[in-house]
């Protein structure tokens, strides 16, 4: 019974997939707590935007690699541009991520602090966001291409 089941799990267990929608999921979560904090003042809301970003600080160097590691063995490090794209906006997202960690674990109460920080703070949380829509637009573009490839050698 059991051995069945982890056959299957090992068919779909795609570990950049995983970590991917993981870390690109957590940012528009980060964004909605921003925004519930605006209006309420609630620091549990603002806190819970500084732990989701160490979270995908944290995961976005998986998805990287299993990223790469899919690009060189399914894609044979093809140089199109989507992947082109899809490298430099993770680099971008990673960058992003690390500045925002650093500037709220250097400044804690920076969310209290009008200011410059404060709305560079912002403005990073926010940009974000199109950067993780992208990468999945284009991660769709080529699962949806690598499916569609595979269904034509199936007929």
């Amino acid at each position: 019974m059991l051995t069945p089941f982890l056959r299957e799990m090992k068919k779909t267990l795609f570990p950049h997939a995983i970590a991917a929608h993981f870390s690109n999921g957590l940012i528009p979560v980060a964004v909605f707590f921003l925004l519930l904090f605006f209006p309420s003042g609630d620091i549990y809301f603002e806190h819970t935007v500084s732990h989701l970003l160490i979270i995908v600080l944290m995961a976005i160097p998986v998805s990287f690699v299993s990223g790469l590691y899919d690009w060189k063995t399914k894609y044979k490090s093809a140089k199109a541009p989507i992947f082109i794209k899809k490298i430099r906006l993770s680099i971008l997202l990673f960058v992003l991520c690390t500045i925002s960690v650093a500037i709220r674990l250097t400044v804690p109460g920076v969310m209290y602090e009008p200011g410059l920080l404060n709305r560079l703070y912002i403005a990073l949380l926010i940009f974000m966001l199109p950067v993780v829509v992208l990468l999945g637009h284009y991660g769709g573009k080529l699962s949806a291409a690598q499916r569609a490839a595979g269904a034509r050698k199936q007929e």
